[in-house]
């Protein structure tokens, strides 16, 4: 007999990321969603406060988006990108090139966050090897998070994710993020560790650590740890595939520092949530140690899906919207609506204390909660049962609209954050 819904009907085939069936049984089917709405089966709406993993920043089926889509999938919907190229990669290069730092020069084209990534290790190993350097160690933050794949399981350390593979990771080591306190104390510590000279590169989140809830590190510290890597020939890689798109305020986390990186790995709101695609970008130094007669020198990766032309063509359309005075307007008037619930939420009783970069807001519960225990699912269903789709991450509730999320839909966030501290 057929099930009646589309939860009941899920059950029976699709295993679900990041779930203990066991424990989570069902899941929520949402039939559409709109700007920054969710719709469920039952015709009940929930705001999107965390844009769906970061992705749908210019809003849900975005019209101007989805015309450009659909256009483009009548003239050009997939052909390899090996041997091949097409229009819709090709001015993607060029427009990208203008909005990210001035040192980035070239694009390799991937699918998503965790291949972005693994490309960019990839680069930093393989730079080093084709120059005869044996450099075969990543440095990477403590509690970064980078996908998983096995490479970028290797340089995270969220040991939930990580625990059946870690016999099997690439050689990391792992440096606190900066702060203004343990600054010198990292560089010191990295200037001895540096002199053995057989650490390829350097993975890093700027400024927001987005797996490790929303933990926040100034631009002055992480600008220090750049100069003295630089100084060594650390091929230098940030993952602003949460980071990138305008949520810190910026195009880029990397704009805050005035010492730029080697790579840059780009997924989530490249595509404005509408199709899967991932860019990393790197410098000109970095392409030319793979640039030779030696075949064998070149960066063999690939994916069928390589610069597929609509997901090309999302990616134009979302950077065009991004650099609009409408949205442009919308981040700066987000910004603000923080700026003052932070000012009403901060010296709540039941609030450990809060932080900001951009549109990312987060605060922490001062109370001790499990990441995934009774007491997050608990929030998590108080959230929903709101109206409003709010993934809490242990004990820290954080923000990340999309863009076009109205000053009605913000307040209902803060007012439903508000009536949660009263049940925990």
């Amino acid at each position: 007999m057929k099930a009646k819904n589309l939860s009941e009907r899920d059950k029976k085939h699709l295993w679900h990321p990041l779930t203990q069936h066991k424990l989570h049984s069902s899941m929520l089917a949402i039939t559409k969603a709109k700007e920054a709405l969710l719709y469920d089966e039952e015709g009940k709406e929930y705001i999107d406060g965390i844009a769906s993993w970061y992705t749908c920043m210019y809003g849900h089926c975005n019209d101007y988006i989805v015309e450009k889509a659909y256009k483009q999938m009548q003239t050009l919907d997939q052909v390899v990108f090996s041997g091949f190229t097409h229009e819709p990669a090709v001015l993607l290069s060029e427009t990208l090139i203008k909005i990210l730092p001035e040192n980035q020069k070239k694009l390799f084209l991937s699918d998503n966050g965790s291949t972005s990534t693994e490309i960019g290790i990839k680069m930093a190993l393989q730079y080093h090897f084709n120059q005869g350097n044996k450099r075969q160690v990543m440095l990477a933050f403590e509690d970064g998070f980078h996908g998983d794949t096995f490479g970028s399981m290797s340089v995270s350390s969220l040991s939930v994710y990580n625990g059946p593979f870690e016999d099997f990771f690439i050689e990391v080591e792992r440096i606190p993020t900066p702060t203004v306190e343990n600054i010198d104390t990292i560089i010191l510590n990295l200037q001895t560790r540096l002199k053995k000279a057989d650490i390829a590169g350097f993975i890093y989140e700027p400024l927001v650590q987005g797996a490790a809830a929303m933990k926040m590190h100034d631009a002055d510290g992480l600008n220090k740890i750049l100069t003295v890597l630089k100084q060594h020939n650390v091929i230098t890689i940030a993952d602003e595939v949460m980071t990138g798109f305008g949520k810190t305020g910026k195009n880029f986390a990397s704009d805050y520092m005035s010492v730029k990186p080697d790579v840059i790995c780009m997924s989530k709101a490249l595509t404005a949530g509408l199709v899967p695609m991932a860019i990393t970008s790197c410098t000109q130094k970095v392409y030319d140690a793979f640039y030779s007669d030696d075949i064998a020198k070149g960066l063999f990766h690939g994916h069928t899906y390589t610069a597929n032309p609509i997901a090309c063509t999302a990616a134009l359309a979302g950077i065009e919207l991004l650099q609009s005075d409408k949205m442009q307007k919308n981040i700066n008037r987000i910004i603000a609506s923080h700026q003052k619930f932070n000012e009403e939420i901060k010296n709540h009783p039941k609030v450990a204390n809060t932080r900001q970069c951009g549109i990312i807001f987060a605060l922490d519960l001062a109370i001790k909660m499990e990441r995934y225990g009774n007491l997050r699912d608990k929030l998590f269903k108080h959230f929903m049962d709101n109206g409003v789709f709010l993934r809490p991450l242990g004990n820290t509730i954080y923000i990340l609209a999309p863009y076009v999320v109205s000053e009605a839909q913000m307040q209902k966030i803060y007012s439903t954050i508000k009536s949660a501290l009263e049940i925990v």
